[in-house]
Formats: structure tokens, sequence, C-alpha cells
């Protein structure tokens, strides 16, 4: 294997896995680890696996463990579906797309509906997209290996709260151009969430990416 530029030719290797938490929607895995440097080290990943045998790490897949929907709303296609959810890690409220698990024997497009439903008891049409732009992305790689894959799409039908489990602080929000402005300005924002609505400020269409 060839130096890279600092000069090292040994890539990382994890040596040992163990598992710190079971619990059902995620756990905390402590991984031992020999650096470049070949120094031992140690590194935490906290994961949807129910068990180290299910790590990505481990498995070498990236099959999604979750869903996320950006979803417009109305006759002209002018409001994006948000949610703005009370969140633990922040003590607050942060606005971010439909999203949620993907359920065992269940594809991403019928979770993604699901998931639609639940939170904002709207229903969604998913899209025909090029599979490039639905693949699994990685949410925040630094600490967990979890995946979303991402559904597009119309929604329709009228709001309701009766469909959200006892512990979900959720309220649904069809956000035009003015108040996705406001939000992005103002308020707390997911990432990949502000990063689709910054698109939709600029291109004026709905989707547009997606005749690429």
């Amino acid at each position: 294997m060839p130096a890279d530029a600092g000069g090292f030719s040994f890539m990382g290797k994890i040596t040992k896995i163990t598992q710190e938490t079971h619990n059902r929607f995620l756990n905390l895995y402590d991984l031992e680890t020999i650096k470049k440097t070949q120094e031992a080290g140690r590194y935490f990943v906290a994961s949807r696996a129910e068990s180290k045998e299910g790590l990505k790490l481990v498995t070498h897949k990236n099959e999604p463990d979750g869903v996320v929907m950006f979803a417009v709303y109305g006759e002209n296609k002018d409001q994006v579906l948000l949610v703005r959810q009370y969140r633990y890690p922040i003590d607050g409220y942060i606005y971010e797309f439909p999203a949620g698990l993907v359920d065992a024997g269940e594809s991403y497009r019928e979770a993604a509906v699901r998931e639609v439903r639940e939170e904002t008891g709207l229903l969604l049409q998913p899209l025909e997209a090029d599979p490039m732009f639905e693949l699994p992305r990685f949410t925040t790689v630094g600490m967990t290996d979890e995946s979303c894959a991402m559904v597009y799409g119309y929604v329709s039908g009228t709001m309701t709260k009766k469909y959200l489990e006892d512990t979900e602080e959720i309220e649904a929000v069809l956000a035009d151009k003015a108040e996705i402005r406001r939000i992005l300005k103002e308020e707390n924002v997911a990432a990949s969430c502000a990063y689709q609505l910054m698109h939709f400020l600029a291109d004026g269409v709905p989707f547009s990416f997606l005749n690429i």
C-alpha cells in the first residue's frame, strides 16, 4: 500500500467490538482499534443494529436503516411538507423532513408512505426517480453507521395528529418560500433538510434535479 501524504502506509484496523447497550432502536459499540500510526486506540459507534453482527463495519452492506421524505403539497406544488419535532439531544424543537425507520420486510418506499401518514396524516405519492437520488446515505458517519434512503413525492389530504405515537411531539408544517426563508434564518433545521430547502428556494421548480 503506498504511503499517504503524512508518510504512513498503514490503514486503521478494528481488532475487537464490544456491545455496550442492548436497546431496540439504538445501541453503543466500543471498538478497540489500531491506528495508522500502529498505536492502540478506541472508538465509540452508535448504531441501529441490535447486535454487532448487524453493524455495517461487519456486513459491509449499506442497507437503509431509515427513510427521509421530501414532499410538496398544493395545486402549484409550492409548499414543502416539514415536521417541527422536539428532540432530546438539543432539548428543543427542530425542523426536519418527515422520516422514520424501515420495518423488517418493508421496502423503504413502503416505509415512506407509512411514516408520512403516521406523522402528518397526509397521503404520500412517491415519484419514480433514478436510484442515484434515493440510495441510502450516511447521516453522521463520524459517530454512527446509520443510513437513510430518500423518497421524493407529492402529498395530499388533511393533516392530523391522530396517528402519532404517545412519545412523539411532532407538528406537521406546510411551508411556502416565505416561511422556508424564515425557518432557515430563525429556527433549528436538520442539515440534510436545510440543503434541500435551499435548492427549493433557488430552483423554483420542485425536484428539478431529478431530471438530470
